[in-house]
């Protein structure tokens, strides 16, 4: 698994689903764009017919990123 940030490195895929050279991107609950990426992909999944139940998760899942920064604040990512 590749991340964009090399600090991420730590992150480990367990169970293997994830190829060694695969690139992936983590978006953390702090940072102040995430809630509206993630409910942006829940919302383009529908628009292409994709899966509605992982729709639903992803917008689920921003709501809840949005009543942590709420709880907790939110900032621009940085390195």
């Amino acid at each position: 698994m590749k991340h964009a940030r090399e600090d991420y490195n730590r992150i480990q895929d367990p169970a293997g689903k994830i190829a060694e050279d695969e690139p992936v991107f983590l978006l953390r609950a702090k940072d102040k764009l995430a809630p509206d990426i993630v409910q942006a992909w829940g919302l383009a999944m529908i628009e292409i017919g994709g899966d509605q139940n992982l729709a639903q998760l992803a917008l689920d899942h921003a709501d809840k990123m949005r009543e942590w920064q709420a709880i907790n604040g939110s900032k621009v990512a940085d390195i």
